[in-house]
């Protein structure tokens, strides 16, 4: 599938809108859905571009991480966190070395990913979904089986990848989740990354890479079931470790920001500026993953979960179109209560232990939270009972 050309006009039988999108879409991809950013940027940015770069680097990094254009053109934040972090990883994209964006579940490393290849390329869409079943031929070609049993192999019998049609183009290829394909799958990339080249031995040829081509790669280290990397290909990785948000203050920011733009495309009828929950849905999280309350004084167990941002999005997301269809509109501890049991308790033993002490030694005595601690009990206990 190829991506959408953002400065598309007109509107076409599928619904396809002057900016590129449709309000048939569920999510519109990062092109279409900042189109009019990436355009201001193009427009101001006379640095110096690498080979087929949509924009410079420094435009690049400034469309992730927000700012302000010399025209008056404000540029949202995609990302926030350390500019250093983002800067290592567009100038990597600007060299011959891949990029490896490595952390927890839920720091972002796909929104990163998606964000990095629409700045770039203007296609974020040359993607390949890793699982345990990707097979070799995802990551670099297939045959249409009725031309090639028709008149044997040839080209128009060759069905490309996203990363050879990267390849083609000189675009950024994206892989999600690599360290869930199978190792000797994880391999077929060493040539690829290290020759800027794809065999293709059915037909003796190759396809060379065309300049502007690179990889964008992301992998988490809680998945149980991960294959580990192979030395030969993870030093072909520029290797960038995304973290958890450093303050609440980040933390709360960014989950606003993500659930004011879920809310808006799905047309919640809910009063944004009433999240007065977000703070404390932030703060639960924060502190079952740390193993510490806010203010250093009580240890607390951590659950299985991660807990992390892209949760406590979830729960809010979940809170929200609660408070819109069946409450008042203001999102309150009623309508995050069932998220926030969802979200702690994955394993309903040991995760059922700690939230059930959390909310007795933390929330119960919290001044102000009486309202989350009765909201939380009214559901019952936790799976498999109490402690």
């Amino acid at each position: 599938m190829t991506g959408i050309d953002p400065t598309t006009t007109g509107t076409s039988e599928a619904g396809i809108s002057e900016t590129g999108t449709s309000d048939e879409v569920v999510r519109a991809h990062a092109e279409q859905q900042f189109a009019d950013e990436l355009t201001a940027l193009r427009n101001v940015d006379d640095r110096p571009r690498p080979p087929r770069w949509a924009m410079s680097p420094w435009a690049v990094s400034t469309y992730l991480l927000g700012g302000e254009l010399r025209d008056g053109t404000v540029i949202t934040p995609k990302y926030i966190g350390s500019r250093r972090l983002i800067e290592i990883a567009v100038a990597s994209l600007a060299t011959d070395r891949a990029l490896l964006l490595l952390g927890v579940p839920g720091t972002a490393k796909s929104w990163v990913s998606e964000h990095l290849a629409a700045a770039v390329s203007g296609d974020s869409t040359l993607v390949v979904q890793g699982t345990a079943g990707t097979s070799e031929e995802t990551i670099r070609y297939g045959w249409n089986y009725a031309s090639l049993l028709a008149h044997g192999p040839s080209a128009d019998a060759l069905v490309p990848g996203p990363v050879m049609r990267a390849m083609q183009s000189g675009a950024i290829a994206r892989i999600e989740e690599l360290t869930r394909i199978p190792a000797d799958v994880q391999d077929s990339l060493i040539t690829i990354l290290s020759e800027k080249t794809l065999p293709v031995p059915e037909l003796d040829t190759e396809v060379q890479a065309r300049r502007g081509f690179n990889v964008i790669a992301t992998a988490n280290n809680r998945d149980k079931g991960v294959n580990d990397l192979s030395s030969a290909l993870r030093r072909r990785f520029t290797t960038v470790v995304l973290p958890l948000p450093d303050s609440l203050a980040d933390e709360v920011d960014i989950v606003t920001r993500r659930v004011t733009s879920l809310g808006a495309s799905l047309d919640l009828p809910a009063d944004l500026e009433s999240l007065s929950e977000i703070s404390r849905v932030v703060t639960v999280m924060r502190e079952l993953r740390s193993g510490l309350t806010a203010d250093g004084r009580t240890t607390i167990k951590s659950p299985s979960s991660t807990l992390s941002t892209a949760e406590a999005i979830s729960v809010v997301t979940s809170g929200l179109s609660l408070a819109a269809h069946f409450g008042d509109g203001v999102v309150g501890a009623d309508d995050v209560a069932a998220g926030l049991l969802g979200a702690v308790v994955k394993d309903p033993v040991q995760d059922a232990v700690v939230w059930d002490e959390y909310l007795e030694t933390v929330v119960r005595g919290r001044e102000g939270w009486d309202d989350l601690y009765r909201a939380c009990r009214d559901l019952g206990p936790a799976p498999m009972g109490r402690a």
